[in-house]
């Protein structure tokens, strides 16, 4: 029959509760009991204790990074289907390497919708959040509105500032609504302010020659472009929606019940 451990002396508990040690002051009752019982020496206690508590740590800190990125799905690497997409393995192993994200490269995905864009965007997130990266996401109407409202209140400077915290900002579904003249030049003060000093992920499904349809001035296309390409990884996607693909399966396998 398992008995409970007998509590810490009021001074420990308070002296770790003080630290904020939590780990420790939540496993130390236990531990004293197992390390008395098994004669343990005195660093392997201690050694079992400090991993607890970084482990602890490490686990709360990525919740914390997760939950900033704001991710709109839970989706993984794993969870991709590399040779039924249109991305080159040697491609989809140099991303998954984040090694891009280090040497501070953007990487530009184009392409027709449902043809995995959206999906290895938030999985590359999740796996640079996993590994101790900040990563923020956005699709490309929230984040001209989110400055927008920096630029309401004159605080759009320390948006930017903000936002640029992240080591890979991503911004999905990039000309799905035209931009007046105002969101387009706050998008390009984000892709300015981050050219060399952060990497960004973008997912469009118009081709790079087409931006000029859903941004107000050539120019500004032509001066994003420039920046958003230039020591960048660009993957175009293509071939048949999964999600359609999907739909037309479910209803196969519906009409042969």
């Amino acid at each position: 029959m398992s008995t409970t451990p007998p509590p810490l002396p009021v001074d420990l508990e308070a002296g770790l509760r003080r630290l904020r040690l939590g780990a420790m002051r939540q496993l130390s009752p236990e531990l004293l009991v197992v390390a008395k019982t098994q004669r343990w020496q005195p660093e392997e206690f201690l050694r079992t204790l400090v991993e607890a508590e970084i482990a602890s740590r490490d686990a709360s800190n990525a919740r914390g990074r997760m939950k900033t990125a704001a991710f709109p799905v839970s989706k993984t690497l794993d969870e991709f289907d590399v040779e039924a997409s249109s991305v080159p393995r040697a491609t989809f192993d140099y991303l998954a390497s984040l090694e891009w994200i280090t040497a501070k490269e953007n990487l530009c995905m184009v392409g027709p919708a449902g043809t995995g864009k959206s999906h290895l965007l938030v999985a590359l997130g999740h796996h640079a959040v996993e590994q101790g990266q900040r990563v923020r996401y956005f699709t490309a109407t929230e984040l001209v509105e989110t400055l927008y409202r920096g630029l309401a209140d004159n605080s759009v400077g320390r948006v930017i500032e903000q936002i640029l915290k992240a080591d890979l900002i991503l911004i999905d579904e990039i000309g799905f609504a035209p931009m007046d003249d105002t969101g387009a030049q706050l998008f390009f003060r984000i892709v300015a302010a981050a050219y060399e000093q952060r990497s960004l992920g973008i997912g469009s499904h118009w081709p790079f020659e087409d931006w000029g349809r859903f941004l107000p001035e050539h120019t500004t296309a032509v001066s994003l472009l420039d920046r958003l390409l230039h020591h960048s990884v660009v993957v175009a996607t293509s071939g048949e929606s999964f999600r359609l693909k999907e739909a037309r399966q479910r209803g196969g396998a519906q009409k042969l019940t």
